[in-house]
């Protein structure tokens, strides 16, 4: 329970500093803020220390669980999707093209581009056969 309420408190304090840093912008007006940006760096200071925190629990937490639980499954779960991964590289295109802004994306950044989208349409469809699957397994028992 230690922990708990140390995250209480840590929780309460980061909220009354984003409520302080809030006040500050409002104070200031929408015109100082959006011209200069004053005001904004402690209420980034705030978001950046919530995500660091968030961030070590969460990795906390989950190599707690990989080496608490049954490491082989989910070191075949991590190798299988790194080979989706790899399957989705070799598959994409490396193709520089023109972006929006006028500017170039290179032949390795169209890859990787590639590469993401491929891997999440694999996926996608592992996701949703897997969904049709176990629907259909419940239909037929």
């Amino acid at each position: 329970m230690a922990l708990h309420k140390i995250l209480k408190i840590v929780a309460l304090l980061l909220s009354i500093a984003g409520v302080i840093f809030l006040a500050m912008i409002i104070a200031k007006g929408d015109e100082a803020v959006v011209a200069t940006g004053e005001g904004v760096d402690g209420f980034l200071y705030i978001a950046y220390i919530t995500l660091a925190i968030v961030i070590v629990f969460v990795l906390f937490f989950v190599l707690k669980g990989i080496f608490s639980g049954n490491i082989k499954n989910t070191l075949m779960s991590v190798g299988a999707f790194l080979l989706i991964v790899i399957i989705s590289y070799v598959l994409a295109d490396a193709n520089p093209m023109a972006m929006q802004d006028g500017e170039m994306l290179s032949a390795s950044g169209s890859k990787w581009v590639g590469a993401g989208l491929y891997a999440f349409y694999i996926l996608a469809v592992l996701a949703i056969g897997s969904m049709v699957f176990s629907g259909i397994k419940k239909v037929t028992k």
